[in-house]
């Protein structure tokens, strides 16, 4: 038996939206212009390979350091992952 699919039809008048001009396009709280996470998420929807999953580990740091890794907003631990990556890469 095949499991139906949980995806809806799209309800989007996609000929309005490819006809649309930049200046048409209404930036509101609710429709905020993309940012980069957002396209990066579009991106991986359309088929590209997503990314290796994460492991869950348990690291110490210093207060400090995660204090503001934190101050820089939501993110924090990818962005800790990143630093982590460009520190292997540099070491190479």
């Amino acid at each position: 038996m095949k499991k139906s699919s949980s995806s809806k039809p799209s309800k989007t008048d996609w000929e309005r939206v490819k006809s649309m001009k930049h200046r048409d396009v209404k930036i509101t709280q609710e429709h905020p212009e993309l940012d980069v996470d957002h396209i990066a998420r579009v991106i991986v929807r359309k088929g590209l390979k997503p990314v290796e999953a994460k492991r869950s580990i348990s690291l110490r740091v210093d207060a400090e350091v995660l204090a503001w890794f934190q101050a820089q907003g939501p993110g924090y631990q990818t962005r800790m992952n990143a630093v982590l990556k460009a520190f292997r890469d540099a070491s190479v």
